[in-house]
């Protein structure tokens, strides 16, 4: 599986394009909102010439939706949402305004992620990973054989995502660390929704917020 990391919006929101050698692809927590970072995006797809099969999101905060409905419309995909994201999705449309973005147009998913949902596209396999704490559905999704997680905003590099939001749960993102990441080969590679990619190694080690017990 090949991985292309953009960063938009003022958040700086990591972006993931997933394609293999078949060039299906799906775009992962597209936070692009201004017409020249939908068009970088755009242009990287027609430059590689890959098919987009569907839009995902890890979760569903406002910086990691912002381009939903752009890219949606644009290649005609399906949208899917975990299912336990569904009204935190919704909520944006009323308050982007306060984050001063007006433009922001809901679009409907057409599916809703279970927590043990598998994506496919052309000859790959994502297995998802159900990590609450940051937000309520959060789901991060597992490459098994290159060994490599979309992570959303759950594990950064020696940093675990805010817990102050609505449907946050500190304890909660600690004991799912712990349980469901932190027991995985510390060789795997965490994509995550902001900064730089980690391993689980790394963290297990390094990150100040949870230590491997």
């Amino acid at each position: 599986m090949k991985i292309k990391s953009l960063v938009f919006n003022p958040f700086y929101e990591n972006t993931y394009i997933l394609w293999d050698d078949t060039q299906e692809a799906i775009i992962v927590d597209p936070g692009c909102y201004e017409t020249y970072e939908i068009d970088e995006l755009k242009r990287f797809i027609h430059e590689q010439k890959l098919q987009v099969k569907a839009i995902v999101n890890t979760h569903c905060h406002i910086d990691h939706v912002l381009g939903n409905y752009t890219l949606k419309t644009h290649y005609n995909c399906p949208l899917w949402i975990p299912k336990g994201e569904a009204e935190i999705y919704r909520a944006v449309e009323a308050y982007a305004p306060q984050w001063g973005i007006n433009g922001f147009t809901y679009a409907e998913p057409d599916s809703l992620m279970e927590n043990d949902a598998v994506i496919r596209f052309g000859n790959t396999e994502l297995s998802s990973i159900f990590v609450p704490g940051h937000a309520p559905g959060h789901l991060m999704f597992h490459h098994i054989q290159d060994k490599v997680i979309i992570g959303g905003d759950v594990l950064f590099r020696e940093s675990i995502g805010r817990t102050d939001l609505p449907g946050g749960n500190h304890e909660d993102l600690l004991a799912n660390i712990q349980s469901k990441l932190y027991i995985l080969e510390d060789e795997i590679v965490v994509y995550p929704g902001h900064g730089p990619e980690t391993t689980i190694g790394h963290e297990k080690q390094f990150n100040p917020f949870v230590r491997a017990q």
